[in-house]
């Protein structure tokens, strides 16, 4: 088997996607608040996985405590995860993603039925 050294980062599932954050980094401020607090380390850190560039999200394999998985990105890049099984966070991911592409579906034939409205009233 191949040796793989695995980066410890903390994930943060969003309606738009996935957040990578370095362990020692605070996450991003929410958006309620107006004057954000400075993070302790530059933003530039924190590595964002679209939807919208997600292709797939596949379960390699379950072995021992931990499920492995892979987000395929739109482009070919494919990243792998490590997670302990019970978390589950291949599956929250995959339907987090599901949502999203729904909702962008809907707004895409919402915006098609309004532009073919107004075209019928010209």
């Amino acid at each position: 088997g191949l040796l793989q050294l695995w980066k410890k980062k903390r994930c943060i599932l969003t309606e738009e996607g996935l957040l990578l954050i370095p362990p020692k980094q605070q996450p991003p401020p929410q958006q309620q608040q107006q004057q954000p607090p400075l993070p302790a380390e530059p933003a530039a850190k924190i590595k964002e996985l679209h939807f919208s560039n997600m292709k797939t999200v596949d379960c390699v394999e379950r072995k021992g405590k931990y499920v492995y998985f892979t987000v395929v990105m739109a482009e070919g890049k494919e990243i792998d995860f490590r997670c302990a099984q019970e978390q589950g966070w291949n599956a929250a991911i995959t339907l987090q993603m599901v949502q999203y592409k729904n909702r962008q579906a809907i707004l895409a034939v919402r915006s098609t039925r309004q532009k073919q409205q107004h075209l019928g009233q010209a």
